[in-house]
C-alpha cells in the first residue's frame, strides 16, 4: 500500500482480513491530510475531527503491525510500474520492492496560484491556505481564491464566525460551492479571470475580477486565502488522464489505485475507506483466488 491516508489504511485493513502479507509505506504521518481537517460531519463513527480519525487509523496499523500481519514503513515512493508476474515499487532511497500487486493511494496535493489559468498573480503573491486560518486573523475585507470544499469545512468548525468570506468561484468549482452557498458568512463571486497585484500604495493587495459576463471589477483587499483545490499526486508509471487522475482500467492489472488519485469527484474519506478495500477485494478475486490463494 502506497499511502496511509483513509484509504490505504482501509487496504491494509481489509488485506489482513484475506491473510495477504502486507506492507503500507508512507512519507509523512499516518492519516496524511486529515491531520488538517478541523472538523468532520458526515464520517460515521462519531468522528469529530480529522485528527481524531487519524489517530484510530494509526492505531488500526499498529494493531496490525503487533499482530504480524501488515509491516509499516516511512519511504517516499518515486516509481511503480507492472509485470507479468509482479509489481514494483522503487523509493527515493533507491530500494526497489516487489509485490504481487500494489495499492496507490497517494492522494492529491495542493494547488498554488501558478497552477490554475484563472489566476494571475505578481511574482510576490502568496496565499495562505483557507484551512489554517485562524477567525482572529480575518481582518478587513478578505477574500478567498476558490470554493474547493475545505471552505465547508472550515466554516462548520468556526460556527460562531460572522466574518464575510468573498469567495472567487471560477465555473469549474461551482458544484462545489453548492455546498455552502446557503451560509450568510459567503458572498460567492462568479469569475472566469483574477488578476492580483501590489497597490501603488498601501497595504493589501489591488483584485481586477473578470466576471463570468466579461465585466471588470476592482476590488481592495485585506487579505487573500488559498483555497484553489488540489492536483492528483500520480507517480512516474501510472497511467493519467488530461486531468492527471489515474483510473483504474487503464492501469496495469498488478496496479490498484485508491482514494482521491481515481477522480476529483470521488475526493471524500468514506469513498477513500470504501475504494482501499475495493481494491484489495479485486486482487484477491482477480489474482490470488485464481491461482489458489495467498499474495503478498
Amino acid at each position: 500500500m502506497i499511502g496511509a491516508g483513509p484509504a490505504g489504511v482501509a487496504a491494509a485493513v481489509m488485506a489482513c482480513s484475506l491473510n495477504l502479507r502486507t506492507t503500507t509505506l508512507d512519507a509523512g504521518p499516518i492519516g496524511g491530510k486529515l491531520h488538517r481537517i478541523s472538523a468532520l460531519v458526515n464520517v460515521p463513527g462519531s468522528w469529530t475531527t480529522g485528527p481524531r480519525l487519524a489517530e484510530a487509523l494509526a492505531a488500526d496499523l499498529e494493531r496490525l503491525r503487533e499482530g504480524g500481519r501488515c509491516t509499516v514503513e516511512q519511504g517516499r515512493a518515486v516509481k511503480v510500474s507492472g509485470h507479468d508476474e509482479r509489481a514494483e515499487l522503487t523509493l527515493e532511497d533507491g530500494r526497489v520492492l516487489t509485490a504481487d500487486t500494489i495499492v496507490v493511494a497517494t492522494g492529491v496535493t495542493d494547488l498554488a496560484p501558478s497552477d490554475v489559468e484563472w489566476v494571475t498573480a505578481a511574482a510576490d503573491f502568496s496565499a495562505p491556505p483557507l484551512w489554517r486560518a485562524t477567525p482572529q486573523e480575518l481582518t478587513g475585507r478578505t477574500y478567498v481564491l476558490g470554493a474547493d470544499r475545505p471552505l465547508g469545512t472550515w466554516l462548520r468548525a468556526h460556527p460562531d464566525v460572522t466574518t464575510t468570506l468573498h469567495v472567487l468561484c471560477p465555473p469549474t468549482d461551482r458544484y462545489k460551492a453548492a455546498e455552502v452557498e446557503d451560509d450568510p458568512r459567503v458572498r460567492l463571486v462568479p469569475v472566469s479571470h483574477v488578476a492580483i497585484t501590489k497597490p501603488r500604495y498601501g497595504e493589501g493587495w489591488t483584485v481586477v475580477v473578470t466576471g463570468q459576463d466579461g465585466a471588470e471589477t476592482v476590488y481592495s483587499v485585506t487579505s487573500i486565502l488559498s483555497n484553489l483545490g488540489n492536483k492528483p499526486a500520480a507517480l512516474p508509471g501510472l497511467v493519467t488522464d488530461e486531468d492527471g487522475y489515474c483510473p483504474q482500467d487503464q492501469q496495469h492489472r498488478r496496479i490498484r489505485i485508491a482514494g482521491d488519485l481515481r477522480s476529483a469527484r470521488y475526493q471524500r474519506i468514506v469513498t477513500a475507506q470504501g475504494s482501499g478495500a475495493e481494491a484489495v477485494l479485486a486482487y484477491y478475486y482477480d489474482i490470488a483466488l485464481s491461482r489458489g490463494g495467498g499474495g503478498r
